[in-house]
């Protein structure tokens, strides 16, 4: 039988542990101080990129209203990050600038991601704010510093999906944290905003580059193991340059094989009898 961690014994020692890794995150930021980003300014010129995030999705059978409260959690958090500028040799960090999601700041209980599984929690729907702002750095320049990743489960079915599996951030209040540093010489900023159906995002910066950034999947496939379905797939960053189209980099950014844990008859794709043996040692 494995041992049971102890924020799993009880919702005490949950809670218990939860404060226990805030207070340590609190003393690593005393103990290495960095330049966050914290200045806001009008609008940068260039929007070097620019996505729609839809608010409210099909997640299997999850429940309406933890939708509905995302919504307003999307909302609450957006202002605290719009206008921000990463100048040179800044840090971004998404806690920093957001604070705690607390009831008496607003925030309603929503969807979060507990030891592989969906359940709900105050501030609930937060991790699709930062999906959105990870998203948009991967078409940039700037150095992503700390960046978690889901467990390697597959939660919930495709719905309208416009960016590939794998390529979401996990965050938690604020040990979990989502940085990203400024090593170029210009600026960058954020702009986020909510409208009834979007989380809307831009990040803008004060002129064009000369290469593009496009990001690509490859080796796509869901398949069986041991009565269970797995998906995998890799993500690549391929770096263009706008003056002659040539590429001048790629970059392998993950590699993902993550049991679903919806019903197999929600995957319209095939799935494969077990993983071909000819992807195993690209």
């Amino acid at each position: 039988m494995s041992r049971r961690l102890f924020s799993n014994i009880s919702p005490f020692t949950y809670r218990l542990s939860v404060r226990k890794m805030i207070a340590l995150r609190q003393l690593r930021n005393l103990m290495h101080p960095v330049r966050f980003a914290t200045s806001r300014a009008d609008l940068l010129p260039v929007i070097l990129y620019r996505h729609n995030s839809l608010i409210r999705r099909k997640l299997g059978n999850v429940d309406g209203q933890l939708q509905e409260n995302k919504a307003v959690n999307l909302s609450i958090a957006a202002p605290l990050v719009c206008g921000i500028v990463i100048r040179p040799g800044e840090t971004f960090s998404f806690w920093k600038l957001v604070g705690s999601t607390t009831a008496a700041r607003g925030y309603r209980d929503g969807l979060t991601i507990s030891s592989g599984r969906a359940t709900s929690g105050m501030g609930g729907g937060i991790c699709q704010f930062t999906n959105l702002l990870h998203w948009m750095v991967l078409h940039s320049p700037l150095t992503i510093v700390e960046h978690h990743h889901h467990d390697n489960i597959d939660l919930f079915p495709d719905f309208n999906r416009q960016i590939p599996f794998g390529t979401g951030t996990s965050v938690m209040y604020n040990y979990l944290d989502y940085r990203v540093r400024n090593d170029t010489e210009q600026d960058f900023q954020f702009s986020v905003t909510t409208t009834a159906e979007y989380l809307v995002g831009e990040l803008r910066t004060t002129r064009a580059l000369d290469v593009k950034f496009h990001i690509q999947e490859a080796d796509a496939y869901f398949y069986e193991r041991d009565g269970d379905v797995y998906r995998h797939n890799r993500i690549y960053r391929s770096i263009r340059s706008k003056a002659t189209g040539l590429e001048v980099e790629r970059t392998l950014l993950g590699e993902n094989d993550a049991r679903v844990a919806y019903d197999r008859a929600l995957i319209t794709a095939e799935i494969l009898p077990a993983r071909p043996v000819a992807l195993e040692a690209r």
